[in-house]
């Protein structure tokens, strides 16, 4: 029977207690009543004591998996401070040294930004400064989304065991932070490695033209020197970047051993037909000059010397193959910094050999060597050095695969293993590189003839490659370092089916690249005298200045060349590799055709300056031809106007720039005369008033490209 109510107790019908007891008599004034037996329990248990304020959502809580994250202990949630109290100091407070610090961690328990106790290693912070200084730990993070997976298993799936949570371990010393920071310590280290090169490759030209000078001995050995990378290219290169590595790194990861056998049988076969290509490339070294140049092939003396430097250089073709192939068997097991680093041992080796041969015979223009003066010993010491240069870069990687666990066993048995699928992977990939091939062959026959018609030093092949050179070093900086970080962009969004970030991503690269090398090509066109005479002096002054002349020919090319990179990454991204094949046999062809005509209108002084130019119209036609192609793949929209204002408000700043900064280092030029010093001031006056008044000009016109990159100096700068 129930309880009577408590208003009721204790009394009859009669007003006596039913139970017969005496009655309870009520509390005098100032005293405490008596607690009721049946209210001092009724409101102790409350229900909402137990959650956080935040997990008062219906919505929330219908949806929340409580298997998957049980709700946090009652009384955990951090009550706020009073009002008016000073609150206490910032366990991890904000460090000013650093620019980008990364946010103090989650705590253990239930938090205001994870009210139900997740754990804080699926909600992970990561800033600048930890990707720099944490740029070795590989390992493997937590799965956030495991949960989805347990409430996607049927009944006969396992069901999910609570287990103890585990003491957080102590942290370890050295190593730490992750993926992303694994990648960006290998991409600054390939990029450094790749600047180091070419900056001794740089050096390397200097020492061989102050040795051999600019004249037909300087283009007798820089033809032998080229024909090794021409026949590498033709034969195995393209095979080996577009078919072989893919299958390499596939096997990697697929085969049982790792790829190793694999890898074997592709380093075995390159090893024999390299050799054979060795070869034969040896006994038709007369032949291959001939088709190189036969201005030097009909010069006895010249071919005896072309000819010879030939055989010494032609064996590189091994060491070559050799060496792109174990590269890429150490990309693939994540090493990436020797195939960058070891070229920089070639060009040490050649650098001291050049050195070698400076200190015994002197400076070409100290000894105007020639064809026919060159002693058979200097081309001997200059031929093994240059072979011993090579040997050493395939060899240096010898260690670097035996840390990385590789040991090479010759292997035969190539049938069946996918290595028979080179020409149907690469065939357009081979059509690329016979297309451009060509059409530097044409150009090296008419760039020789024209030097040795000439009668004058700078003239002829040497010194074309020389100003190209330096012409293509601010393309292989600038704007390869900014396609490097949109490329993943770009290839995501063609992945997706998404033109439209494409193309944003396209005309972001068009235009950020741009703030660097409009001034560049317009400083090449304004101060490519006072640059060549400083760096070449050593060959003649009459060699730097012509070289200069050809290195302003080439200037305003370095626009369409660059904007003609940056357009065929688009099709790489949807890969297409069709096109940019198409696009090189335009270019090749305008190239050659032009070229043809320079040599046979302009004065054969001038043919190859000429020939420069045609090289920068080349590219111009076929950035024209590539940008309607792929406006066309992105549904008709290029963020054209956008990228035209930018580039055309740039030239328009960079014009009135090169007039005062070449006027300026013209006169400097003039007045202290053409030699190193005067050279030098020239260069530093001429720069100094170029870079000031285009960015004047530029701060002026608000390109917004160029604000960009002040602001975000200034930031990096701190101020």
């Amino acid at each position: 029977m129930n309880a009577p109510y408590d208003g009721d107790r204790g009394q009859g019908a009669g007003g006596a207690g039913a139970s017969g007891g005496p009655p309870v008599p009520p509390p005098g004034p100032g005293q405490v009543p008596p607690p009721d037996p049946y209210l001092q329990d009724a409101y102790d248990r409350d229900p909402y004591r137990a959650q956080d304020l935040t997990a008062q959502d219906p919505v929330a809580e219908a949806m929340y998996d409580r298997a998957a994250h049980p709700p946090p202990p009652p009384g955990t949630y951090q009550q706020p401070h009073p009002l008016y109290q000073q609150p206490a100091a910032a366990q991890y407070p904000p460090d000013p040294r650093l620019w980008a610090p990364t946010p103090p961690p989650e705590p253990d328990g239930p938090s205001r930004h994870l009210p139900y106790g997740d754990r804080p290693a699926s909600t992970q912070f990561v800033g600048v400064d930890d990707l720099v200084s944490q740029a070795s730990r590989d390992d493997e993070q937590p799965d956030a989304f495991a949960h989805l997976f347990r409430d996607q298993e049927g009944p006969s799936g396992p069901a999910p065991v609570p287990q103890e949570p585990e003491p957080a371990p102590a942290p370890a010393p050295a190593k730490s932070g992750g993926r992303a920071s694994g990648i960006l310590k290998s991409s600054a280290l390939m990029a450094a490695g790749t600047l180091v090169s070419r900056l001794t490759g740089f050096v390397r030209t200097l020492v061989m033209t102050a040795a051999l000078g600019a004249a037909l001995l300087g283009d007798s050995f820089t033809i032998a020197y080229t024909l090794p990378t021409m026949i590498y290219i033709l034969t195995v290169g393209g095979g080996l970047n577009s078919v072989f590595v893919p299958q390499l790194v596939r096997s990697m990861k697929d085969d049982e051993d790792g790829g190793e056998a694999y890898a074997n049988r592709l380093l075995t076969l390159v090893m024999v037909a390299l050799a054979v290509i060795v070869g034969i490339a040896v006994l038709a070294s007369p032949w291959l000059i001939q088709m190189m140049s036969p201005t030097i092939a009909n010069d006895a003396a010249a071919n005896s010397v072309a000819v010879t430097f030939a055989r010494y250089c032609l064996p590189t073709i091994f060491f070559m193959g050799v060496h792109v192939v174990m590269g890429q068997i150490l990309n693939a097991r994540g090493k990436f910094g020797a195939m960058m680093w070891t070229p920089v041992l070639n060009n040490i080796v050649m650098i001291f050999t050049f050195g070698m041969f400076i200190w015994v015979y002197g400076t070409s223009a100290e000894s105007r060597m020639g064809v026919q003066t060159i002693p058979p010993e200097g081309v001997r010491l200059l031929g093994i050095g240059t072979l011993l240069g090579l040997v050493v870069q395939a060899l240096a990687m010898v260690p670097y695969l035996r840390e990385a666990g590789f040991r090479f066993r010759p292997r035969f048995d190539w049938r069946g293993h996918g290595l028979g699928k080179t020409v149907k992977l690469a065939k357009w990939t081979v059509l690329f590189v016979l297309a451009n091939q060509a059409g530097v062959i044409v150009v090296t026959q008419l760039a020789t003839s024209a030097g040795k018609l000439s009668g004058k030093d700078g003239t002829g092949f040497l010194a074309y490659s020389n100003a190209q050179l330096i012409w293509g070093m601010p393309q292989a900086i600038i704007t390869v370092s900014v396609m490097a970080a949109l490329l993943p962009r770009i290839s995501r969004a063609a992945h997706d089916d998404d033109p439209g970030a494409v193309r944003d991503d396209i005309s972001q690269g068009l235009r950020n690249s741009a703030v660097a090398i409009v001034p560049v090509a317009f400083s090449f066109l304004a101060l490519g005298l006072p640059m060549c005479t400083l760096m070449y002096s050593s060959a003649g002054t009459e060699a730097a200045r012509s070289m200069g002349f050809i290195l302003m020919a080439f200037g305003l090319g370095l626009i369409p060349y660059s904007v003609q990179y940056v357009v065929l990454r688009g099709f790489y991204a949807y890969e297409d590799t069709r096109t940019p094949f198409y696009n090189t046999v335009i270019v090749a062809a305008v190239n050659a055709a032009v070229s043809a005509l320079c040599y046979v209108v302009l004065p054969a002084r001038w043919a190859v300056v000429g020939m420069a130019g045609a090289y920068g119209l080349a590219y111009a036609v076929g950035v024209g031809v590539a940008w309607r192609r792929l406006r066309n793949r992105l549904g008709g929209d290029l963020d054209g106007a956008h990228v035209v204002r930018t580039y055309a408000r740039l030239c328009l700043a960079a014009v009135p720039a090169a007039v005062l900064g070449g006027g300026v280092g013209f006169a400097v030029l003039t007045g202290l005369g053409d030699g190193a010093l005067g050279s030098l001031a020239a260069l530093i006056c001429g720069g100094a008033v170029l870079l000031g008044v285009f960015f004047v000009a530029a701060k002026r016109m608000r390109i917004e490209e160029i604000n960009g990159m002040v602001g975000m100096v200034r930031g990096r700068l701190g101020r």
